[in-house]
C-alpha cells in the first residue's frame, strides 16, 4: 500500500497510472464494439480514453524540462553510442513535449488556430525517432554482451573440454539457434535490458500505425501500450529493474 502511495505522488507514476487506463479502454472497446448491445459501454469507453489522454497531456506540460536536463546529462556519457543515442533520444523527446503542449492548448481553447494534423504529425515523428534511438541503445547493450559471452565460451573451449562447464556451448555450429539460445540467457541475466526493450518494442505500435508505416489496429495498440504502461508502473515501484542511463 506504501509502495502505491509513493508511485501515485509521483508525477511519472500518475501518467503511467492513466496511460494503462487509457489503453485498457481502446482495447476493451476494439474487442466489443462489435456486439449489438455493447454501444453504450464502448461509447463511455472511448469517452474514458479521451479523457485519460487529456490528463496525461497536462501532466506532461513541465516533462521538456526533465527531458532537456536528461539530454544534457547523458552528453557526458563515456561510450560514444550511448551518448549518441540516448542525447537524441532525449532532445526529439523534448521536442516532442513541445508539440504535445501545443496540442493541449489547442484542446482546451487557449490555441484554436493551430494546424491540428501538423502538430499531431511532428508530435508522432519525434516520438517515433525517440524510440529508435532507445533501441539502439537496447541493441548496443545486447551486442557487447552478445561479443563479451561469445569470447567467454571461446577461452572456455579452448581451455576446457568438459561439457558439463560449457553452459553456452554451440553457439557457433548452432547458427540462429545458437545466437537465441544465447540472446534469450542475456536478456534473462538482465531483466533491466529486457524490460526497456519490451516496453519500446511495445511503444513502437502507435507511431509505426499513425506514420502509415505498418497498419495494425486499435486492439493491437491497445494491447502494446498496456503491457508498455504495466512495464513502466513495475520500473518506477522498483527502481533496480529500470536500465541506467
Amino acid at each position: 500500500m506504501e509502495g502505491f502511495v509513493e508511485l501515485t505522488n509521483r508525477s511519472q507514476g500518475r501518467d503511467q497510472l492513466f496511460r494503462a487506463t487509457q489503453y485498457t479502454c481502446m482495447l476493451l472497446s476494439y474487442l466489443i464494439e462489435r456486439k449489438a448491445d455493447k454501444e453504450k459501454l464502448v461509447m463511455k469507453l472511448k469517452q474514458l480514453e479521451s479523457s485519460m489522454s487529456s490528463g496525461r497531456k497536462m501532466f506532461r506540460l513541465g516533462n521538456m524540462v526533465h527531458a532537456l536536463v536528461a539530454a544534457r546529462r547523458t552528453t557526458q556519457l563515456p561510450d560514444v553510442v550511448p551518448r549518441f543515442c540516448l542525447t537524441a533520444s532525449n532532445l526529439t523527446r523534448a521536442f516532442y513535449f513541445v508539440c504535445d503542449a501545443v496540442l493541449w492548448l489547442n484542446s482546451v481553447g487557449l490555441q484554436p488556430d493551430i494546424d491540428k494534423p501538423k502538430w499531431r504529425n511532428w508530435a508522432t515523428k519525434c516520438y517515433y525517432i525517440s524510440l529508435l534511438m532507445n533501441l539502439g541503445r537496447d541493441w548496443y547493450e545486447i551486442s557487447w554482451r552478445l561479443e563479451q559471452a561469445i569470447q567467454e565460451e571461446k577461452i572456455k573451449e579452448n581451455s576446457c573440454w568438459d561439457k558439463h562447464n560449457q553452459k553456452l556451448n554451440g553457439v557457433k555450429s548452432d547458427g540462429v539457434h545458437g545466437f537465441l539460445l544465447l540472446l534469450f540467457q542475456i536478456l534473462k541475466k538482465n531483466p533491466p535490458l529486457l524490460l526497456d526493450l519490451v516496453k519500446n518494442l511495445c511503444d513502437l505500435s502507435g507511431p509505426l500505425d499513425t506514420l502509415g508505416i505498418y497498419k495494425t489496429n486499435p486492439g493491437v495498440i491497445g494491447f502494446c501500450g498496456v503491457l508498455s504502461s504495466l512495464v513502466g508502473i513495475l520500473t518506477l515501484a522498483s527502481p533496480h529493474l529500470k536500465l541506467k542511463q
